[in-house]
């Protein structure tokens, strides 16, 4: 089903088979199978597919400015995010598509507003995925760093949220080494080591606290 909300239709079975990794005969077999389950699949062998209506989802309806902004925000994700984020803001599209009206979905599809970036964001020495999970799960964390300067220092964090920004992508932590919070570069990071030790259940008022100090900052 998620191949069929992704692929621009029709999708043909080879197409299909290409994407998940089966024989074509696989796919006509599925197919077969999600029809009788209710979704509504339009085509046959040799035109390709369309998917008419996702029984696994519900129809939802969203005004115009909804519409255009779940778009950008989602197109935005997939030019600024790492990769993983990219390919779920790509899935989270294609959801999306499958679960709007017709009309809506065409508006989807052919949007006004959309996101490009034309400098690439620098690599990330480390896995934002395990940065986030650490976060999610209040761990401390520990890894190499350099700074502008190049000197390198060995970290051990807490880390509370990452912020994506125009010219780099930053961890914002409570840094052990400086007893204070810091922002860190992701492509300044290497070596990612996942601690026992928990701060659970501190990152909410933690992070709180240091993005009200930013903003007092900025403020003077």
């Amino acid at each position: 089903m998620q191949a069929l909300r992704m692929a621009p239709p029709p999708a043909t079975a080879s197409e299909l088979a290409q994407t998940l990794g089966v024989s074509p005969r696989t796919v006509y077999r599925d197919i077969e199978t999600l029809r009788s389950l209710g979704a509504v699949i339009d085509g046959e062998s040799g035109f390709g597919y369309t998917l008419i209506e996702d029984a696994a989802m519900p129809p939802l309806s969203f005004d115009t400015d909804e519409l255009e902004a779940l778009v950008l925000g989602l197109r935005e994700v997939g030019e600024v995010g790492d990769p993983a984020l990219a390919k779920a803001a790509a899935n989270a599209l294609g959801k999306l598509r499958a679960r709007l009206p017709a009309a809506q979905a065409h508006r989807l599809e052919h949007a006004v507003l959309t996101a490009r970036r034309f400098s690439r964001m620098p690599e990330p020495g480390v896995d934002p995925s395990l940065l986030r999970q650490a976060a999610w799960d209040e761990k401390r964390i520990r890894f190499d760093y350099s700074d502008a300067e190049g000197r390198p220092t060995n970290r051990e964090v807490d880390p509370l949220s990452i912020v994506y920004m125009q010219a780099s992508h930053c961890l914002l932590a409570f840094c052990h080494l400086r007893q204070d919070f810091r922002a860190f570069r992701l492509d300044r990071m290497r070596n990612f080591e996942l601690t026992e030790a928990s701060f659970r259940p501190r990152r909410v008022p933690l992070l709180r606290e240091y993005l009200a100090r930013i903003k007092e900052e900025e403020h003077g």
